[in-house]
């Protein structure tokens, strides 16, 4: 099997009706903004941030309602589980959109971002006020707008589940939003309180914003939403979130490095785009905890630098590995990483669907885009 999330997320046809639901959903968005205006751009955009990725969230959420004892004959149930899966990427899409606006990124998926095309529009158009404002203003109204999509397609999944069964995944979904909403900005206040002279604490801040931001609703959460659309009890519960939360920070730890040594070709963004956003990872925590005083001085001098070239984020990747810090964090995925997919492997789940899970957590800590 192609060892890929992608890959991972076509087997049992689950990529293609997760894609077929969202298509649908695109064209009930379609027909009811047309009504109310010249509204195609937004449409248009929300289409393009769907199209490509991984679908890594949605295949975990349908693998997770397999091992759990989800049967693919039962219409109803992989209907619900497709559509939860539908649910997330919508909902992955707003948190994208305004990630975007937030940390200022000028790319996404090999595209320009949302906010930087609805810039272009307003200039090419000769529109008045600022071209800055009009594009931020646009993408946080499409990030809304794919709230609101995510929320009708999990209504649309749960409807035909028995109430309590419904209920309780409305409550992991809801929970998730509340809890990213909450990371995104401690991630902003992360950028703002000063930095640099507490390399431990700096640590600890990061990694505090990449368990509420990203490791619960990248890993977690689908878990638990595949669980609890198969009814699983509490016992199964909780171990979808003690496997799932280290996977998900071992899946963000890898685009962290990701965002500093990936390929344009494979990540869609340009090569260091984390080192010009000024982002403040672990890895930069760990480099400046480890870094030469010489080395410190050029990290604090060039982060969050606009206008680094290329010769700059070489610079800057010599001392990310000369400082050890990619070496450490490679260690930290591992050993966060190797016990949960251990525990996941024997755990009394479900055949195909636990050994789906397995592979894609493994494909999901060591992907190269």
């Amino acid at each position: 099997m192609d060892p890929t999330p992608s890959a991972q997320a076509a087997v049992e046809h689950v990529r293609p009706e997760v894609d077929a639901a969202l298509a649908r959903h695109l064209e009930v968005l379609g027909a009811e903004l047309s009504a109310l205006g010249d509204a195609a751009p937004l449409v248009e955009q929300v289409a393009a941030i769907l199209t490509g990725g991984k679908r890594l969230r949605a295949a975990l959420c349908y693998w997770s309602w397999r091992a759990h004892g989800g049967d693919p004959a039962d219409a109803a149930g992989r209907t619900a589980a497709v559509r939860t899966g539908a649910a997330l990427e919508l909902f992955q899409s707003a948190a994208l959109f305004h990630d975007d606006v937030m940390d200022g990124s000028d790319t996404r998926r090999g595209r320009p971002a949302a906010h930087r095309t609805f810039e272009a529009l307003h200039r090419s158009s000769a529109w008045s006020g600022p071209a800055e404002r009009f594009g931020e203003s646009a993408a946080i109204l499409l990030g809304d707008l794919a709230l609101i999509a995510c929320d009708r397609e999990l209504t649309a999944a749960v409807a035909d589940l028995p109430v309590p069964r419904g209920g309780a995944v409305r409550a992991v979904f809801d929970a998730m939003r509340t809890e990213v909403t909450v990371g995104q900005y401690l991630d902003v206040l992360a950028q703002a309180l000063p930095w640099g002279e507490d390399p431990a604490d700096d640590e600890r801040r990061a990694r505090e914003v990449i368990r509420a931001k990203s490791a619960r609703y990248s890993v977690e959460h689908p878990l638990v939403l595949g669980a609890a659309l198969a009814d699983a009890d509490a016992e199964h519960v909780d171990r979808c979130r003690q496997v799932g939360l280290p996977l998900g920070e071992a899946f963000q730890l890898r685009d962290d490095l990701l965002g500093v040594f990936g390929e344009p070709a494979a990540t869609g963004k340009p090569a260091g785009d984390d080192l010009r956003e000024g982002k403040r990872t672990v890895l930069v925590a760990r480099a400046m905890g480890a870094a030469s005083p010489a080395d410190r001085a050029l990290v604090r001098e060039h982060l969050g630098r606009r206008d680094l070239t290329s010769d700059d984020v070489a610079a800057l990747r010599d001392v990310l590995h000369r400082s050890g810090a990619v070496e450490a964090v490679e260690g930290l995925i591992a050993e966060l990483s190797e016990p949960a997919l251990s525990a996941l492997a024997a755990a009394p789940l479900a055949e195909p669907g636990r050994g789906m899970l397995v592979e894609l957590g493994r494909a999901a800590v060591h992907r190269q885009a």
